[in-house]
């Protein structure tokens, strides 16, 4: 089973990072010689933009083979016959083991 991330979520991102993109080229070719901040813009675009390539590329949450596994840079694994305990706290929905710990916020699409 696979959960991704929201719609509206990656819609955002893609959104923020072609805002970012337009403006870097405003400041850079609006102008007879950019300022070293103008080149901050492409930075911040490319960043979006990386982040929404990832995001939609990689869902949210993985269960497969019995393991739970959310992805992200310091993505967390967790075995399911290792669970002890399944709290539900402020909409999110943590998965605690003996060592680790997942939280997990649910929302519908």
């Amino acid at each position: 089973m696979k959960i991704g991330y929201k719609k509206k979520h990656l819609n955002v991102n893609l959104i923020l990072g072609l805002v970012w993109l337009i403006w870097f080229f405003v400041g850079v070719f609006g102008k007879e010689e950019p300022n070293w901040t103008d080149y901050g813009w492409i930075v911040i675009s490319i960043m979006y933009l990386g982040l929404y390539v990832y995001q939609k590329k990689y869902n949210y949450l993985t269960i497969e083979n019995g393991i739970i596994n959310v992805s992200g840079p310091f993505g967390k694994k967790l075995n399911l016959t290792e669970i002890k305990r399944i709290k539900k706290f402020a909409g999110d929905y943590i998965l605690k083991t003996e060592k680790k710990k997942i939280d997990y916020q649910y929302t519908n699409n």
